[in-house]
């Protein structure tokens, strides 16, 4: 099995709709041994859901914007495992003005807490679980929605989601040389709780499968979940130089190009790059974050620089 013996740490599991949900599934199907976290009031619904899983597992109490709650799961789970393999972040939440557009009229006070809530928590989760990874590396997974599109109604959610997109690329270079791994799954829409909150959802889920390649159901949150895994699984790994802790290469820039620049392929997922995109039904946009890249990182041999000829020297008189 892909995950046989990995030690995962999930968060937003709320619903048997959520994405997470789907992932949880599909881990333990691995046979990863996974935990759950959520904090207030959803940890009893996530308990409740913890129960319609393979197998069972625990639910800890961690608010991502809490620094001491994730030190509390940092401890418990050092205590427990003594290491962490994986983490998924699948946190993400904007207040009702910051949405449907209202983009002109939100608040700074919304604003600021969409972005930590569902930007800034990705860093914080993954700092406060490092000392888990650091010895024998891993990979740390986000939910992302496509942010190089003003997407109707989407409005701060959609801004907060481009920022997780460029955490995502600090985190891999700054992770990377201790062989973790991180990338975003931007997956298309799914109807789960918090799609259904964001209003006017139906626009953005209306044409999305007449435009997916391989169609595409929201309802169906199980492709993104393997998606999940995969990333979570050691077939993730650099497929150019393999696992750096394995084969003793050097890890001084894992996953950059010369100049330091994180590479992303449009074609394929490569986990050394921040942005997971594959052209199958888990992302119907087909498109690449490689656009602003420079040739050779987007697997195009660069336009051969011409030279000068040089000048004649002018005629004598």
């Amino acid at each position: 099995m892909l995950l046989d013996g990995k030690k995962l740490l999930i968060t937003g599991v709320l619903t048997p709709q959520s994405i997470a949900f789907a992932a949880a599934t599909s881990a333990q199907e691995q046979g990863a041994e996974i935990v759950l976290t959520n904090f207030g009031r959803a940890v009893s619904l996530t308990q409740k859901v913890a129960k319609r899983l393979p197998q069972p597992c625990d639910v800890l109490e961690m608010d991502a914007n809490d620094e001491a709650q994730i030190a509390a799961v940092q401890q418990e789970l050092a205590s427990r495992w003594g290491r962490v393999d994986g983490i998924l972040h699948a946190i993400a939440f904007a207040p009702q003005d910051a949405l449907g557009g209202n983009f002109l009229q939100t608040p700074w006070e919304s604003v600021a807490t969409a972005v930590q809530t569902s930007t800034y928590s990705l860093k914080a989760v993954s700092v406060g679980l490092l000392t888990l990874m650091r010895e024998q590396g891993g990979s740390i997974v986000s939910l992302d929605f496509d942010g190089q599109v003003a997407w109707p109604i989407y409005d701060w959610m959609g801004v907060a989601k481009a920022g997780l997109e460029a955490v995502t690329r600090y985190l891999a270079r700054d992770l990377g040389p201790m062989g973790i791994r991180v990338n975003t799954v931007s997956a298309g829409p799914i109807k789960t709780m918090a799609g259904k909150g964001i209003p006017g959802f139906d626009q953005i889920t209306g044409s999305w499968g007449d435009r997916a390649p391989l169609g595409w159901d929201a309802d169906d949150p199980a492709p993104v979940g393997d998606t999940v895994s995969f990333l979570f699984s050691d077939l993730a790994r650099d497929h150019r130089r393999g696992d750096p802790r394995r084969r003793g290469v050097p890890r001084d820039r894992h996953g950059a190009d010369r100049r330091g620049d994180v590479a992303a392929a449009p074609a394929r997922i490569r986990t050394e790059a921040t942005l997971a995109r594959v052209p199958c039904r888990v992302f119907p946009s087909c498109r690449s974050y490689s656009s602003s890249l420079p040739s050779h990182a987007r697997g195009r041999r660069p336009r051969p620089q011409h030279r000068r000829r040089p000048r004649r020297p002018p005629r004598a008189a």
